[in-house]
Formats: C-alpha cells, structure tokens, sequence
C-alpha cells in the first residue's frame, strides 16, 4: 500500500509589513511503485500504454529501423495485462498495432508482444511531421477505456512539426490534457527543442535528447520501465489559502522545473487543485508563494494548507505558516531550499533565453546570458549544468560569469544543454 508524506521548508517570519511567504514543500511516496512489476502481470485493464513512432520521410531507413528497435525494447518492459497500442506518425497518423479487428489496445501478452514485433518491421519512412494529428489518435485510443486511470505515451520524433499550424499543435496538445501523459524524445539535431518540450510540458511528461539512432532503444527501455513503475495515477496537490491571501505561484522545482499555476482547478473559493501525474516511489519539491495581508508584531497565521490526494482524498499534508517579527537576525534569513531552487528556476531561464539569442545571432545578449548561467550554476555547485555549459561557452572566469561563445560549439551540445535545462539538482536538508 502507497504511504505519502510531505514536509516544509520555509523561514515563517515576517518583518513588519511583510507580505510574501515562499515554501518548499516536499512530498514523498513509498510503495507506491507497482507490485506487479516484480510479479510480471498486472489486473488487465488498470493501466495503458500508446508508442507513438515518428514514421516521416526524414527519419530514413536507419532511423525507422532503429526507432523499431526501440519500441520493441519498451514492448519488452510492458508487464502483461497492460493495454497498449504502437501508432505510426507522419503527415497523418495510424494504428500498427493491434491490428484493426482487435480494437484500439489491447493486452499485453507473449502472443501480443510477438504480434507487436513483427507489425512494427513493416515500418516505413515516408511524408511529413504533423504531431498533433499523432497527439489526437493517442487520445482517441484512451478515450476507448475510460475506466484505466494511469495512461501513459511515448513520442518520438526527429523533426519540425511542418505538416501543420502552431495553432493546430496547440489545440491538439491543449484536447489531450488530462487524458493521457506523455514523454517525449527527439532524436538528432533537427527537432526544436521548445516545440516539443511544450508538449512534454502540457501532458506532465518528460522531454530530452537522443543524440543517434544507436541510442533510442535504451532510452525506449529505461522510459518504459518508469512507467511501469508508478502505481498511483489520480493524485494532485491541493492548496488552501486564506481569505484575503492571493497564492502567487505553485511550481513543480523537482526534479524538474514546471509551473502549475495555470493548471488549477477549483476546489472551494479558497482551495484549488494542481494535477501531479503518475507516482512510484520518489521525492517531489515544490514550491509555493502566498501573498498575505499584513500584520502587526508579534502575530501569527497560517498561510496554506498543502495536501498531496489521492482520488480526492488527503493522504498526506504540510502547513505553510507565518509570524511577524522585528529580530532582524530571523525575518532577514532566506530558506536555502528556496533561495537554491530559486535560482535553479534563473539557471533554466537564462540558459533557454541564452541559445535563443545565440541561434538568432544576437551574440552580445547570447554572451550576457550563459554568462549568468554559468555563474549561477557555479554558486550552487551545478557541476552537471557547468559540464554542459563548457561545450557551448569557454569560461574565462566562473564568478563574474565572464564568457566566450564557443564558435565550435555543436547543435547538439546546444540541444543538449536546453534539454537539460529544467532538471534540477536536489536540495537536502
């Protein structure tokens, strides 16, 4: 059975006229991975699983192959009695498999894998990119088993979103929120990183970069294979704030960055829900920002109320409090947890914005603001993040942020670096 905990972060006091609380709040899930990911079979029904493979004339005979491969290895990992299905993607989409005499899923199986396998080697390169119409039939496939909670896509692609609108990927992304999560992998350097981590983004999922085609099969495997393992599917976090408080913000800080915000649902005046995905056993921070009236000295009060649920119901809940003071030596102490989560949310900024200027030639501004990346990741003892950035950067001096643009600098280490933008290191007590 799935046991939640959560705790907080924060430094409650307040100087005279104060008004903004920030916390980190800290949940924590054991057992909540699924048992039948050791037993090999699960109840038939109770989760499903879309591969969605970019067929385009631009992934070529090698990389179809290899994207083949890899979806056989995610097969591989699929516990039987899942439901899935394999589409193929290109300027329209289609189901490979199941066959269509057998519905839109169906579940998995040695019969089935085997099935499955041989449907996906008859998978040709031709036509264009149009994710969203891949988008849609993945939705359309969940919306055939209402009943199953935890459902989960795999997107692959290796290009531009050219056979469509911006505003047609957009609506589509937009339909399928809700209804499935989705993580998404672009193979080579010809993908826009920003299209597709908007998707990954919208459906709660995860988005980074597989440099070669050689590659794919691991990373289908290892994305498989968490999936697989998050037995709690209906969960969110619900946060209360007072009357006449304003809540600034609910970010997801790790271990990825994701603002939810604008993801809240209403569950009384002052209470909204933000959706949290699929859980196995792990530690997810967020951080929440409210914004009180002000009091006098010496008074107390609460400024949220945070409770991780499960189809509903609290299991878990943390309080957000405050307190006015005028001790100096306590209302001007920062929580390291946020200060350094929030400068790991500068950190992804600047580097997102840095490669934008720099691929639209403003190099002075590409400069200033790896510059600051590099000197943010270095204050917080990023090492990961200043590795990544050295392939794009040469550093002349960490703790100014003085930097060089490399000229050598690959698309791929740029990628690379973007991709990687939004993890985040762990912050510990």
């Amino acid at each position: 059975m799935a046991d939640f905990t959560a705790e907080v972060f924060q430094n409650e006091f307040l100087p005279d006229g104060g008004t903004d609380v920030h916390a980190i709040v800290r949940v924590t899930s054991t057992g909540a991975s699924t048992a039948t990911a050791s037993s090999g079979t699960t109840d038939p029904g109770s989760a499903a699983e879309v591969i969605l493979i970019d067929t385009s004339g631009s992934m070529g005979r090698r990389g179809v192959q290899a994207a083949g491969e890899a979806a056989k290895a995610a097969l591989a990992e699929i516990v039987d009695g899942t439901l899935f299905s394999i589409v193929s993607g290109n300027g329209t989409a289609q189901i490979v498999y199941p066959y269509s005499h057998q519905g839109a899923l169906v579940p998995m199986s040695g019969h089935t894998r085997g099935e499955a396998n041989r449907a996906i080697e008859g998978l040709r390169a031709n036509g264009g990119t149009a994710m969203g119409t891949w988008l849609t039939l993945a939705r359309q496939i969940f919306e055939t088993v209402p009943h199953v909670t935890k459902r989960h896509a795999i997107l692959l692609t290796d290009g531009v979103n050219e056979g469509e609108t911006p505003a047609s990927l957009q609506a589509a992304v937009a339909s399928c929120v809700g209804a499935f999560q989705c993580d998404c992998r672009g193979v080579g350097d010809q993908w826009r990183v920003d299209e597709v981590r908007g998707i990954a983004s919208a459906l709660l999922g995860t988005v980074d970069l597989i440099p070669a085609p050689e590659e794919m099969a691991a990373e289908f495997e290892a994305m498989m294979r968490a999936s697989m393992s998050r037995g709690i599917a209906n969960s969110e976090l619900r946060v209360w704030v007072p009357q006449g408080a304003e809540l600034l913000f609910v970010k997801q800080v790790s271990p990825t960055l994701e603002d939810l915000t604008s993801r809240r649902t209403v569950v009384n005046p002052l209470t909204g829900a933000y959706p949290t995905g699929a859980w196995s056993d792990e530690s997810r921070d967020y951080h929440v920002a409210v914004r009180l009236p002000a009091r006098t000295l010496g008074q107390e009060q609460l400024a949220a109320r945070v409770q991780f649920s499960l189809g509903g119901d609290p299991v878990a809940q943390a309080l957000v409090k405050a307190k006015w003071s005028n001790d100096d030596s306590l209302t001007t102490r920062i929580d390291p947890a946020v200060a350094a989560y929030t400068g790991q949310a500068e950190l992804a900024t600047v580097i997102q914005e840095g490669l934008a200027a720099k691929a639209a030639g403003q190099d002075d501004v590409a400069t200033a603001k790896l510059g600051r990346a590099v000197q943010l990741a270095d204050a917080t003892g990023n090492d990961e993040m200043t590795t990544r950035l050295k392939k794009v950067v040469e550093i002349d001096d960490a703790d100014t942020g003085t930097v060089r643009l490399k000229k050598s600098a690959s698309k791929i280490d740029e990628m690379s670096l973007d991709t990687a933008s939004t993890k985040t290191s762990r912050v510990r007590r």
